[in-house]
């Protein structure tokens, strides 16, 4: 028997006299998540809204999860090339998107028969709910939306109106003309290729109103009159906007809309099934680079959202709009 011990290497007689206790250190690095760097998918092109929050929360959630954290962009098909090359990826916690997932996702699936459900995707945190603002140039002579809707329903041509296809704005503006009993198919509306080009014709006064998300024009609020907000509460960003919800109380209609832009922090539905562990870990990460002051005084400076709402806030938001997402399809389509 002492032979036999004798002719076993020295590392391996360890391991069996202390029942293999040796190995426990290399199974628990096997099991320690993360070991290697986060990747922050972002399905749109460098520059936009997704691209600059992944970036500037980089530092952060690297700080509070310990790993370095990158970001790609993979644009291109109304975020379908993006959200398929994720979907193709493993499951193990190592990439997540930063999404306009509301209303990308369901659009992609309504306009263009993503091969995806809405439900396929789970919310971390969307901590930036974009809200369409109907607003003009400040050289435009619209005092209140009450002077564009009179105006409009005199002649449905004598305003026209800057939107983007295939958005939650132009659901909003069809509801809006529609809860007036104004035309919509006589009004001058003129589409622009995103939100960006939208909000800068309407702010250099080339349309006489946009319907387009509200924080985007925050970097030129001074050459813009907002004149309505699609929400229900006050805004700190345009505190003297008048609410959609007023506005229709006083009107005589009630009001609907569909929120706009919901970014943030996106993972599949099936890894927070296949690996809990690990999406707890992802999750107390997120949440703890969001709550970061640092980060907070970071972020606000480059006017992004911070806001911490959480995975049960941020889904029901999220499929609450993928619903009416895909109550209004015909109306998308036809955009």
């Amino acid at each position: 028997m002492n032979d036999i011990i004798k002719a076993i290497p020295r590392r391996q007689a360890l391991l069996l006299a202390t029942g293999g206790l040796l190995a426990a250190p290399g199974i628990a690095r096997a099991q320690t998540f993360p070991e290697r760097p986060i990747t922050l998918l972002v399905p749109f092109a460098t520059g936009g809204y997704n691209d600059r929050l992944a970036r500037a929360m980089a530092p952060f959630l690297q700080k509070h999860i310990g790993q370095p954290v990158t970001v790609m962009n993979r644009p291109g098909g109304g975020t379908v090339l993006g959200n398929t090359f994720y979907m193709q990826q493993p499951d193990d916690g190592y990439m997540v998107m930063v999404h306009s997932a509301g209303p990308y996702i369901p659009l992609s699936i309504v306009t263009r028969n993503a091969r995806y459900k809405a439900d396929d995707f789970h919310m971390i945190n969307l901590p930036s709910r974009d809200l369409t603002l109907a607003a003009c140039a400040t050289s435009k002579n619209i005092n209140s939306i009450d002077d564009a809707v009179a105006s409009l329903k005199r002649d449905p041509r004598s305003l026209s109106i800057g939107v983007q296809p295939a958005s939650a704005d132009l659901i909003n503006m069809a509801l809006f003309l529609q809860a007036h009993g104004i035309d919509r198919s006589r009004v001058r509306v003129v589409t622009y290729d995103g939100g960006g080009p939208a909000r800068t014709a309407t702010a250099g006064g080339h349309v006489d109103i946009g319907f387009v998300g509200g924080e985007g024009f925050l970097p030129i609020k001074d050459r813009i009159r907002p004149l309505l907000l699609f929400s229900d509460e006050k805004s700190t960003d345009y505190p003297d906007a008048p609410l959609l919800t007023d506005h229709a109380r006083a009107a005589g209609f009630e009001p609907q809309s569909v929120d706009g832009s919901q970014r943030g922090f996106v993972v599949l539905k099936r890894f927070v099934e296949a690996q809990p562990d690990r999406y707890r870990i992802l999750l107390r990460a997120i949440e703890a680079a969001t709550k970061d002051p640092e980060c907070v005084a970071s972020l606000t400076n480059q006017q992004l959202a911070t806001t911490w709402y959480g995975p049960e806030a941020s889904n029901r938001a999220y499929l609450t709009s993928a619903a009416l997402m895909e109550r209004y399809a015909d109306l998308l389509k036809q955009a």
